[in-house]
């Protein structure tokens, strides 16, 4: 039977959870949509997915005392807010950076016009995503330039640029930052018309971080003013009403999507579960019993274009911008890049 002293919210959207925890506890599978200060005012916790805005607004009459979200970014949660109520907050970090990765190089085989090793790549952003964009483009011969502005404080060394740099040098530029809006490394609008008229090869621009990190009007200026090459979107400003002039001038455009696969999934998935079951002390759950592989160190060509195409989804998304959010609740899940097979 439920212990029916913990009540939980669920985003049904959320892959490989559906049932787990209802021996427990009394579970709410429902909508993002749903999830409205009236249906959390009598909850102890939530699992949720960036879709869930966590602030006072949905919070203030609410009894929840711990938010688990199946992602790796945490700006759909008002952390200060939470710290404040007490509401302790748990995301999964690096879950789906192979995925991210993956969806990097994928697109980029799809519009580029030379040789994958010919290109120099700067990668905005050297974390859990960016540490892997980073791995396999030495593994694919390509020059890496690196821009991580607090990395480059706390470990020192030679092999940073700026963005000043990065924009001047880059054939590529690839954005995995968290979405921050304060402070000396905010990230919000860092791709801006000072950042793009800096531009000096005409770039590859791919975002797969955060809509908000790109402002949208300076891309599109820059892209009509053949300041940048190609453009890969998969993050966009105001989700789901994305901006369609952007999307006319997207070479590839999904809907959020980069993420994707089943190992990530299943990853971000174990890990709200461990940390509901934690907090609240029950059993351990397990979301399934194929446990991901490791990350790939190395990859190959071959084996990302056999592992995903993008351009589907992102001929039927440039069609159909008013599905953008159906597109992406009902996503059929990929399997990650594997590993380089040594020959």
């Amino acid at each position: 039977m439920p212990n029916n002293n913990i009540r939980l919210i669920i985003e049904k959207n959320i892959p490989f959870v559906k049932g787990l925890l209802d021996p427990y506890a009394t579970v709410q599978y429902l909508a993002p949509e749903d999830i409205t200060p009236r249906t959390v005012r009598e909850i102890d916790g939530m699992v949720i997915r960036t879709r869930t805005r966590c602030d006072e607004t949905l919070l203030a009459k609410s009894e929840c005392k711990m938010i688990a979200t199946a992602t790796i970014g945490t700006d759909h949660i008002d952390k200060d807010y939470c710290k404040n109520r007490s509401i302790t907050v748990v995301n999964a970090p690096g879950c789906n950076a192979p995925a991210v990765a993956q969806y990097v190089f994928a697109t980029l085989l799809n519009v580029i016009n030379r040789p994958l090793n010919t290109y120099t790549i700067g990668i905005v952003g050297v974390g859990h995503v960016g540490s892997i964009v980073e791995k396999w483009a030495h593994s694919l011969e390509m020059k890496v330039l690196r821009c991580d502005p607090p990395r480059r404080r706390d470990e020192g060394g030679d092999d940073w640029v700026d963005l000043d740099t990065l924009a001047q040098e880059a054939d590529i530029i690839t954005f995995h930052t968290p979405l921050t809006r304060e402070g000396k490394d905010a990230t919000y609008h860092i791709a801006n018309a000072e950042f793009f008229k800096k531009l000096r090869r005409a770039p590859i621009i791919i975002n797969s971080a955060r809509g908000e990190i790109v402002d949208t009007p300076a891309l599109i200026e820059a892209r009509r003013a053949g300041l940048t090459g190609p453009l890969v979107i998969d993050c966009w400003e105001n989700e789901p009403a994305i901006d369609e002039e952007l999307l006319r001038l997207t070479d590839i455009a999904t809907p959020h999507i980069a993420g994707y696969s089943s190992e990530g999934k299943i990853r971000a998935s174990q890990i709200v579960m461990d940390a509901i079951t934690t907090f609240f002390m029950m059993p351990r759950v397990t979301v399934t019993n194929d446990l991901p592989p490791a990350p790939a160190q190395a990859v190959s060509i071959n084996g990302i274009l056999n592992s995903y195409n993008p351009l589907t989804e992102s001929e039927f998304l440039k069609k159909n911008p008013g599905q953008f959010e159906n597109l992406r609740n009902n996503y059929p899940l990929r399997h990650e890049t594997p590993e380089k097979r040594e020959h």
